[in-house]
């Protein structure tokens, strides 16, 4: 079968997603490490090596002029910062859509736990409606009393008609 130049292939869009998923972790993690002081380090020892490199080397293995402001540093470093940008910016959208994803899962943790709570509200609501049909404690120690001077009164009564 003849492969068709005018459709787009059907198994090739999750190879897409898992690419610009990989680019997107490794952008986040460029990102992440240029935000380090490591980082600010490795590129401070880099520029003054490079500045004493083109300094104090002797004049036939300098490759970047200080008399014309070390112009490949300032290129390198121009086009270092270029690429930082984007790759700063790609992090952070990645990190609004998980924050996203967060604040809606937390949204629904809500939700759930608020329906949980009305059903438990109205469970205990059913609950005292059913205790208040029953005899409260008052109630039963009248009527034990009442039982219990009936008794009295049963006995006191047998012991009149014994003697």
């Amino acid at each position: 079968m003849a492969e068709r130049f005018d459709r787009p292939r059907k198994d090739t869009a999750h190879l897409r997603h898992r690419d610009d998923d990989r680019f997107g972790s490794a952008s986040e993690g460029i990102a992440r490490f240029m935000g380090t002081p490591r980082f600010l380090i490795y590129l401070t020892v880099f520029c003054m090596a490079w500045l004493g490199w083109n300094s104090f080397a002797p004049e036939n293995l300098r490759f970047d002029d200080a008399a014309l402001g070390f112009t490949a540093l300032t290129l390198m470093l121009s086009l270092q910062a270029s690429y930082s940008a984007p790759l700063i910016l790609l992090a952070q959208n990645r990190q609004d859509d998980r924050d996203r994803v967060a604040a809606e899962q937390d949204r629904q943790r809500a939700e759930r736990s608020l329906a949980d709570t009305e059903y438990l509200a109205r469970e205990v609501a059913a609950l005292r409606q059913a205790l208040g049909e029953t005899a409260t404690r008052d109630f039963v120690r009248s009527e034990l009393r009442a039982l219990l001077e009936e008794l009295r009164e049963d006995r006191d009564e047998g012991e009149e008609k014994a003697s």
